[in-house]
């Protein structure tokens, strides 16, 4: 596979050589769009099966890298970075036949004798700039897909998390050729000029802050973009929910990967009949989570990836403590240490930080709330809508409150459960972004619909060409009138006088 290593972390490139560099790769992946539209989509499906089979077989030596760049639980790398993506590309040899092929949709009776059809093309070249906080999971997702559909791809690692050569390795034993998935290392210069290289979309996932810049870079040269940023997601436990399991929900949902997932539980809303035989719980739970070395399987919770990070989460408790919250657990942190234990916060308020903006850390504020009309607008009340959970033995209220909870995804009884199906789509809204990944519809994301309209090669003249008169005039009245009748009668008559514009047409036609 292409590697190109631009690492700012140590070497300072000039600005003349990014732009060289990057233009050499975009060059690649024009050549191999090329390439790619020769492959039928039954040998790039052989290719992707290819690609599970090297995923599960490197399994271990993927769970080493990952580990020690991310530091992350290694039950937690196992079960999103290994078994994720596994069980994604099983989806991906499942449906892309389904969701590709040309699809045959209805042509309205004005338009008889017609057929219409969408073919879903490749995009050309797709660029994935993904985060540090699952570092295999996104791209091979965005890889594969963006494959089997058709295009060259371009990925961008975070410098943070970059796994110098792992992705190749895997992909080059897979199967793909040079430059059909190219990876670029670099810090965020690396990202801006790839984006100047007016690829054919953008796919990014990652923060608020740097997803605006992308899209405003993006919008000078009408790139079009997809965008998963971060999420502030509430979990809305009802008083009739089991507490045993919402407790235990709670605390993975809030603290798996150090609380540093765009689905986190942000935000725990409890019932307040339940409110502290619930708190008591979770406190209990809390302490009894181990904090240590990730690669130790006896270890729930790694160190954070980042300092940068480590620092929020101090800032973000702090501020809440100075305005009088109170720390529930995690007394013992030093606020230095990226050996973080489960921080859980009562009594936050609005005017603190750690209330509306995402966190990224295992912070867990813990609110009360008295109806079902307060938890909904808590729940809502948020710039993000990425996620969301709710919990209770009243499924029909749980469906109830998921369809008037603003966000793109929810779990009922169970937390950040939706991204592990891979048959849902994936993405939020408001500030969390916008497009969805994965499902049928992820595939749409990375192909341009064509529509396309196909009549018979004949010598006939379409009625609503010129030439117009009165006639052919009253006669368009009478159909569009007669149509929209809503009766049986009235399309019996819209079709008479369709045929009788039919042949005035042709009659008052000129001939050649």
């Amino acid at each position: 596979m292409k590697t190109i290593y631009n690492d700012f972390l140590g070497v300072t490139l000039s600005e003349e050589n990014l732009i060289r560099e990057v233009e050499l790769v975009r060059e690649r992946a024009r050549q191999a769009e090329k390439e790619i539209k020769l492959i039928s989509l039954n040998d790039r499906l052989h290719i992707i099966k290819n690609l599970k089979k090297v995923l599960y077989d490197k399994r271990y030596k993927i769970l080493e890298v990952i580990q020690k760049e991310s530091f992350k639980s290694s039950t937690d790398i196992l079960t999103s970075e290994i078994y994720g993506p596994i069980d994604f590309l099983g989806f991906v040899l499942k449906n892309a036949k389904k969701s590709l092929r040309d699809q045959k949709v209805p042509t309205p009776i004005a338009l008889m004798g017609k057929k219409s059809f969408i073919y879903y093309e490749p995009l050309g070249t797709a660029l994935s700039i993904v985060p540090w906080n699952y570092p295999l999971f996104n791209p091979i997702i965005h890889a594969a897909t963006s494959f089997v559909c058709g295009n060259a791809t371009i990925i961008k690692p975070s410098e943070v998390t970059p796994m110098k050569g792992l992705i190749e390795e895997i992909l080059s034993e897979a199967g793909f050729s040079n430059n059909w998935v190219q990876i670029v290392y670099g810090d965020g210069l690396v990202g801006k000029a790839l984006i100047d290289t007016y690829p054919d979309k953008i796919f990014f996932v990652g923060s608020v802050e740097t997803g605006k810049k992308v899209m405003a870079q993006a919008s000078k040269n009408l790139i079009p973009v997809e965008l998963e940023l971060g999420g502030k997601d509430p979990m809305i436990v009802f008083e009739d929910a089991n507490i045993h399991r919402a407790t235990s929900g709670a605390l993975w949902g809030g603290l798996t990967a150090s609380g540093q997932s765009c689905t986190s539980v942000e935000r725990l809303m409890v019932h307040e009949s339940i409110y502290e035989s619930f708190k008591k719980s979770l406190i209990k739970k809390a302490a009894e989570i181990q904090v240590g070395d990730g690669a130790n399987p006896d270890f729930e919770i790694g160190p954070m990836v980042t300092d940068f990070q480590t620092k929020i989460v101090r800032e973000h408790l702090e501020d809440a403590l100075n305005k009088g919250a109170t720390l529930l657990t995690g007394n013992d942190w030093d606020r230095t240490s990226r050996f973080i234990p489960p921080l859980i916060l009562e009594g936050v308020t609005r005017d603190m930080i750690v209330y509306s903006e995402e966190t990224f850390g295992p912070i867990i504020p813990i609110y009360k709330f008295s109806t079902e009309k307060e938890a909904l607008e808590m729940a809502n009340d948020s710039d993000y809508g990425l996620s969301a959970s709710i919990w209770s033995e009243d499924i029909e209220k749980c469906k109830r409150v998921a369809r008037n909870i603003k966000t793109g995804n929810i779990s009922i009884n169970n937390v950040m459960l939706t991204e592990g199906n891979a048959n849902l789509p994936f993405g939020g809204c408001k500030l969390s972004g916008f497009g969805r990944f994965k499902g049928l519809v992820g595939f749409h994301s990375f192909t341009m619909s064509k529509s396309v309209l196909i009549d018979k090669n004949s010598n006939l003249i379409e009625s609503h060409w010129y030439p117009y008169d009165n006639e052919k005039h009253n006669l368009f009245k009478k159909m569009i009138s007669s149509l929209y009748s809503g009766n049986i009668w009235g399309i019996i008559k819209a079709l008479i006088f369709s045929i009788k514009l039919e042949k005035y047409s042709q009659k008052n036609t000129p001939s050649r």
